[in-house]
């Protein structure tokens, strides 16, 4: 699944009740802001990306004016459309483009499925908005690189515009009222980005210490439930949920934050689907949360420690696939049995049953493709 995001148009309101909004908007994680006038004042609130015509803006709009200027007058060949001429030649001077084209009737969506192919974000906007001329330019545009960005008034039709077709568009862009309608609709995305991952309970057949290794530990940037750990495996396309160290220990603390993942030859899940191995992982990165459902979230890494320690080698079946996980040997590491329920690697036992991911495919680079490998 591709990620979602929203981005929010300013308000026309008095600077300081626009401010308020943006900043609620980036504490929400919507990072974007589409605005005409007010580019020096907005960048000052913090890391912000800024769409506008003005060339000093960090994507640069085309179209925003609307009908009665000549910017959206159609002619009977589109390709000598103003819009397009203009997206091309922002293109060519190697900036990001947004183009902002609203879908009145038949000619306007194919001139937007010809800006499509230009420019790297297509905000679509319907003032009497109909579902059916959305699905017929992500439909088109599907094997594009351009974000297919809606542009919604409520909570409604932003669910609306990321359900559409399935896939939905990439993104939806709003222009917000108050401060709940911001956090419902961030909230949305975030739920909209996460994907699921259909968990196999797999059966102990060996439990082995081997030696001292290095480890590693990631802490993120946020606390994790009972019941939430981390996709970790020794092969790639085979992964044991790895429970995050939220449960309290007689011996430590709990650790929320943290998941103690494994050597630093192993896999870990990230979004989009994607591997990558933990000597990879680094402060600032993205990983994947899984909970004992299978359901996800994207967590930011804020420290990764690599520690030499020793090892136990846990090994299991699921079918006639077989299965291996290196992991610290201490009894705060935990992986989640078929109950859903955290259990120490001092305390499994052989036939016990252990929540793991099987991927269909195997992966080359951290994607999943159709090719034989052979892991062990």
């Amino acid at each position: 699944m591709r990620k979602k995001f929203a981005w929010i148009m300013s308000p026309d309101k008095s600077w300081e009740e626009k401010k308020e909004l943006i900043t609620t908007s980036l504490e929400s994680g919507i990072d974007h802001v589409l605005d005409l006038t007010d580019i020096d004042n907005i960048q000052k609130l913090g890391n912000i990306k800024v769409i506008s015509e003005d060339e000093q803006s960090d994507i640069l709009l085309v179209g925003i004016k609307g009908e009665g200027d000549g910017t959206l007058l159609l002619k009977d060949n589109l390709d000598e459309s103003n819009d397009l001429k203009i997206a091309k030649n922002f293109k060519n001077k190697g900036s990001p483009v947004a183009a902002y084209i609203e879908i009145q009737n038949k000619k306007y969506e194919e001139l937007a499925r010809k800006l499509g192919k230009i420019v790297d974000y297509l905000i679509l906007v319907g003032k009497n908005w109909k579902v059916i001329p959305l699905e017929n330019i992500i439909a088109d545009l599907q094997s594009v690189d351009v974000k297919i960005i809606a542009a919604v008034s409520n909570y409604g039709e932003a669910k609306l515009a990321i359900e559409t077709l399935e896939t939905g568009t990439d993104g939806v862009i709003f222009q917000p009222k108050e401060f709940n309608q911001i956090k419902e609709i961030a909230n949305l995305i975030q739920n909209a980005s996460s994907n699921e991952y259909n968990l196999k309970e797999a059966i102990v057949t060996g439990i082995k210490p081997v030696g001292i290794g290095d480890r590693v530990c990631i802490d993120a940037a946020a606390m994790m439930n009972v019941g939430e750990g981390m996709l970790i495996g020794s092969y790639s396309k085979t992964m044991f949920l790895v429970h995050s160290e939220s449960l309290e220990s007689e011996y430590v603390a709990s650790r929320p934050f943290r998941v103690n993942a494994g050597p630093v030859q192993a896999y870990i899940m990230v979004p989009g689907n994607k591997t990558k191995y933990l000597s990879e992982i680094e402060t600032g990165d993205e990983v994947l949360v899984v909970d004992k459902d299978g359901k996800t979230k994207a967590t930011i890494v804020g420290r990764v420690k690599i520690e030499k320690r020793p090892l136990i080698l846990i090994e299991a079946e699921y079918e006639d696939l077989k299965i291996k996980i290196l992991l610290q040997n201490a009894e705060t590491i935990r992986l989640v049995n078929d109950k859903g329920e955290a259990i120490s690697v001092s305390d499994i036992q052989l036939g016990d049953k252990v929540k793991v991911f099987i991927d269909k495919g195997a992966r080359h680079f951290g994607m999943s493709i159709e090719e034989t490998i052979i892991e062990k």
